[in-house]
């Protein structure tokens, strides 16, 4: 597996795209909380990161996308996969080796908003006036958000060879797991069945964890998911063998 994590973050960093995909997230994060109008913090007036968690999610559909397109995709384009799969490698190995990989660029891009944190920490007035557990509670979401993005990212690149499609896919599957049930809840035909709606999709989940408020329940939901969207990704290598 180790193997696997190592081919696939070498081979992510040491292409264009990785670090243009990343400088595009954060350069796109920096003006949403420092430069534009409507969500700045500077005219804002409080000392939070409310535009980073609530727009965040809607960054992250296209960024982790952009990552987990070829994991698979390309492999399978390529005719590789076939020889990954003669190889004294599990599926599993193959699987959690690329998933981890992409989940380790995404900390990679997330880990440079940490310095707005601490730009609000010295801009706070007094400096240090900010809601620390409420950020790190927010952090935890933010990550386990992305986690789960990346493992639908990778199950949209199993299913086929192209690399656009499977980025479609994925930014489709995403917006429909974190849009699309609070969505559908939110029909006035449902009654009381619209709460159990908006709790299958992520947004239910992803606020809690933003207010700071750290439910095993969440994190239980979260962790939950990632491991039925790898299981689906392992259906679908699985039945490449026959």
């Amino acid at each position: 597996m180790w193997a696997i994590y190592i081919k696939e973050a070498n081979s992510f960093l040491n292409s264009l795209i990785g670090y243009i995909v990343i400088g595009v997230f954060l350069t796109g994060i920096g003006l949403l909380i420092w430069l534009f109008p409507e969500t700045n913090v500077l005219d804002y007036g409080f000392a939070d990161l409310e535009t980073l968690f609530t727009l965040g999610p809607f960054v992250l559909m296209f960024l982790i996308p952009a990552i987990t397109m070829r994991t698979l995709a390309e492999e399978k384009k390529q005719g590789t996969l076939e020889l990954l799969l003669t190889r004294p490698l599990t599926d599993w190995q193959i699987i959690l080796g690329k998933y981890f990989s992409s989940l380790t660029l995404v900390v990679f891009a997330l880990a440079p908003t940490l310095i707005y944190y601490f730009s609000l920490v010295a801009l706070g007035s007094p400096p240090g006036n900010i809601d620390t557990a409420g950020v790190m509670g927010s952090y935890l979401g933010l990550f386990l958000l992305g986690g789960l993005f990346t493992a639908l990212g990778l199950l949209a690149s199993s299913i086929t060879e192209n690399q656009i499609v499977a980025f479609i896919l994925a930014v489709f599957l995403c917006f429909i797991a974190y849009q699309g049930f609070s969505s559908l809840a939110a029909i006035n035909v449902w009654g009381s069945t619209s709460l159990l709606i908006s709790q299958i999709g992520i947004t239910y989940h992803y606020d809690a964890l933003s207010r700071g408020l750290i439910d095993t329940r969440d994190v239980l939901y979260f962790v939950s998911a990632i491991v039925l969207m790898l299981t689906l990704t392992h259906t679908v290598i699985g039945s490449r063998r026959w």
